[in-house]
């Protein structure tokens, strides 16, 4: 049994973030309703931002956020498209969206609105900025609201170098986690109080979070971006072999170790030396920069398999810097389910990746992909209801979309 079986979703979302959070609740078990408008959700196209084909019949970029759904469209400018939502929300456990607090007070779809018909009904919202603030009405993207405002774009890279620019989706994916976490939390509250609440989460708020070390510790001195050559424990630092591959060596416990990793790179000649082998004093004296390059030099000398195989033989923690393409081909994602592979019914089989949270008693996640606009318009419109004829005439007047 998957846990969030009997609970009914409304997706009233776009892009990435938010349809993610249906998407897991999907596989939860929930039944999920997307109700997109007639032009549908622009996600449906932005594989082509991302460097890959779409298509209705195999788009698995809108599948990372739109799988386990059934797709309903209306135009919810007209008050009959508005009527049949409402008929849905009221029998809904969870509404989700991405719109703007603005947008939805203009269509009638505001918390305030929808507690007041639906009291029972989960409101949850992904923000750019937050509730409050001068940018609470600020459109947010992850480019924007997550990797630039929340700090990542000032603080990842190296310092006196180019920013990076980040994956497409990094920190909508994280905020879509939150956002899934408030929504369970939610549900239980409701058992209690028998009343539906808000949720949000902003991308803002949640790159802050995940930035939480390096935001506390700016009060007391820690500057961002970092330099590799000046960390404050060489040992645990980005290195590069002799065939040009980045790798990261994590090896905490610098004193205890210091002897041992001098030994395995070739430098006995450290061996409980007095500058290096005790990291407060590296720290006290700014030797960091010389032990770098003394290791730099060393691991520069060796291959990458050289590097991971003796550390892995001396139980040091390390690996290499995988590249997307290799990750495709990682036994370990493999093995553990990170990976599936689906199959669309054009017959092609393509590799998306499964949710983080694994729920003993659910088994496997699920990964039904995403159909066309309006796939599923008549069969829920036939559940709530509506006659053949109904039907036929709401979409003769545009108000549902079928699709063609």
């Amino acid at each position: 049994m998957r846990p969030l079986e009997g609970v009914k979703v409304v997706d009233l979302t776009s892009f990435l973030a938010a349809p993610t959070v249906a998407r897991i609740l999907g596989d939860w078990g929930a039944d999920v309703i997307k109700i997109e408008p007639p032009i549908g959700d622009p996600g449906r196209t932005q594989a082509s931002v991302f460097n890959m084909p779409y298509e209705d019949d195999e788009n698995p970029a809108f599948d990372i956020s739109n799988a386990n759904k059934r797709f309903l469209c209306l135009n919810l400018k007209q008050e009959r498209a508005k009527e049949i939502a409402w008929r849905i929300l009221s029998t809904a456990d969870v509404v989700v969206t991405s719109y703007r607090t603005k947008a939805l007070e203009r269509l009638g779809f505001s918390w305030e609105e929808l507690h007041l018909r639906f009291p029972r009904l989960i409101f949850a919202q992904i923000l750019g900025y937050g509730e409050q603030g001068p940018e609470k009405d600020t459109a947010g993207f992850d480019a924007t609201a997550y990797v630039c405002r929340g700090g990542i774009l000032g603080s990842t890279n190296e310092r006196g170098e180019t920013p990076i620019n980040s994956v497409n989706g990094f920190g909508d994916f994280q905020a879509s986690m939150c956002l899934v976490s408030g929504v369970c939390a939610a549900l239980y509250g409701r058992t209690l109080s028998g009343q539906g609440d808000k949720v949000t989460v902003s991308l803002h708020h949640t790159a802050l979070f995940m930035m939480s070390i390096a935001v506390t510790s700016a009060q007391y001195g820690n500057v961002y971006p970092k330099s590799r050559c000046e960390v404050a424990n060489p040992f645990n630092n980005t290195y590069k072999t002799r065939d040009g591959r980045w790798m990261v060596i994590c090896i905490p416990e610098y004193d205890r170790f210091f002897n041992k990793f001098m030994t395995l790179l070739g430098r006995e000649d450290l061996v409980d030396s007095p500058e290096f082998c005790r990291i407060a004093d590296v720290n006290l004296h700014g030797r960091n920069r010389d032990i770098i390059r003394i290791i730099s030099e060393q691991v520069a000398k060796r291959s990458l398999d050289e590097m991971m195989q003796m550390l892995k033989q001396n139980d040091f923690a390390h690996e290499k810097g995988f590249t997307p393409d290799e990750i495709l081909d990682d036994e370990q994602a493999w093995a553990t389910d990170c990976l599936r592979n689906v199959e669309y019914i054009t017959g092609n089989r393509r590799v998306l990746v499964t949710p983080p949270v694994n729920i003993g008693s659910m088994g496997p996640a699920q990964i039904r992909p995403s159909r066309r606009l309006g796939h599923d318009s008549q069969q829920i419109l036939l559940e709530y209801g509506y006659s053949v004829e109904e039907i036929a005439r709401l979409n003769a007047d545009g108000a549902v979309i079928m699709p063609a």
